[in-house]
């Protein structure tokens, strides 16, 4: 089974950059995949999508953030820019959410994002 290892959050002040990470266990170019993010009290959203080299956006992030993959190195990127304070989560990758949530592969353990005003 695919296990989904997230990196590269940080604390970082408003306007700033991140690039975060999500390292699969096997090849997962079969799949198209997303990020998620979940803030704190709040259920868990889909932030950015890809298929192929098809990229969406959720509207919130839509301008700022880019989605990326690497499939040799089993992984997908989110690069994070002009970030806001409402960016603060906790930011977890998985299946596109096309696809139904019994098919998801297991969380990871997320990587915190956390943007200071």
């Amino acid at each position: 089974q695919v296990q989904l290892v997230e990196s590269g959050g940080g604390l970082v002040q408003s306007g700033g950059s991140l690039r975060l990470s999500c390292t699969a266990s096997q090849s997962i170019r079969a799949y198209a995949m997303a990020w998620y993010r979940q803030a704190p009290g709040k259920q868990r959203e889909w932030v950015a999508g890809i298929t192929g080299t098809f990229a969406e956006y959720a509207a919130a992030v839509e301008g700022r953030f880019a989605i990326s993959r690497d499939h040799a190195k089993n992984t997908v990127y989110l690069q994070m820019d002009l970030l806001k304070p409402e960016d603060t989560a906790v930011y977890y990758c998985n299946r596109h959410k096309s696809v139904d949530l019994s098919k998801y592969f297991p969380w990871g353990q997320g990587t915190q994002v956390s943007v200071s005003s």
